[in-house]
């Protein structure tokens, strides 16, 4: 879990009365934490967070006892105050003796980093981004499936790259830009350039189709580690793929983020 970037609040005075039934919640059905090999506090900690999150426990109200939490959720009082402990070194319940525990506040929704859908949109730069090559070299295949998207040029230039802003890293990307095209691109743009933007700025290039794939999943020890996020958290793979007219893919860029700082706006009408 990324570390908030908000400054640090000052502590709530001691709330006065006692919350609504409502503020502590309904009782849910048991989870079944046994379907992920992360500790079930974490798991319980990630549930805690998104009841913050969406509003479920409100910031000023009360939250639900130990007692009432391991009944709810099916495991023991010291696994939820495990998973509370999480929540108070973010900085989003507070505990008062003999009062409860009541939500400080509600976690940064950091949701700076957009997955443009047309494209103008994906050939913008993003404001306060860093690129850090981790890796270069020339691959002779691309990865698989491409469906149909065109044909495979007989080598690539492989940059494997990861995104920042300010301390945190929030996407991966491998790169794969036809061996040919890559010695137009200069060494700066690779540490400046979105992938596509790479390509779209090569004079004479016209680029026939592009498409873009977004699919949902969780982070793996690398992703994770490379994204510094935990294991099994939500991640976006977003892959795109940008053919010539001559029918060879010239860019196919795979792309994963942490799914904390991302969102796709998308008009329907």
């Amino acid at each position: 879990m990324a570390a908030s970037l908000s400054t640090p609040k000052p502590a709530l005075a001691p709330p006065r009365g006692r919350a609504s039934n409502q503020s502590k919640g309904s009782a849910a059905h048991t989870i079944d934490f046994s379907r992920s090999a992360v500790a079930r506090y974490l798991q319980l900690a990630a549930l805690f967070r998104r009841r913050v999150a969406s509003g479920q426990w409100a910031v000023g109200n009360q939250i639900p006892t130990v007692e009432e939490l391991a009944a709810q959720c099916g495991v023991a009082r010291a696994t939820v105050r495990q998973a509370l402990d999480q929540l108070e070194v973010d900085g989003l319940i507070q505990r008062f003796r003999a009062k409860g525990t009541f939500v400080r506040e509600c976690p940064e929704q950091n949701l700076w980093c957009e997955v443009r859908t047309d494209w103008s949109g994906m050939l913008l730069a993003r404001d306060g981004a860093r690129i850090e090559v981790l890796d270069s070299r020339v691959v002779a295949e691309l990865p698989g499936p491409f469906d149909g998207s065109g044909i495979a040029a007989p080598a690539y230039r492989l940059l494997r790259r990861r995104h920042w802003r300010g301390k945190t890293p929030f996407l991966l990307a491998s790169v794969y830009v036809e061996k040919r095209l890559s010695r137009r691109i200069s060494e700066r743009a690779l540490r400046e350039k979105t992938a596509l933007k790479l390509i779209a700025d090569i004079p004479g290039l016209e680029i026939l189709e592009a498409r873009q794939t977004l699919t949902i999943g969780t982070a793996d020890p690398e992703v994770a580690s490379h994204l510094e996020i935990a294991l099994n958290a939500p991640v976006a793979f977003v892959r795109r793929i940008a053919v010539d007219t001559s029918g060879v893919i010239v860019l196919l860029a795979d792309g994963i983020y942490r799914g904390d700082v991302v969102r796709m706006d998308m008009k329907l009408k």
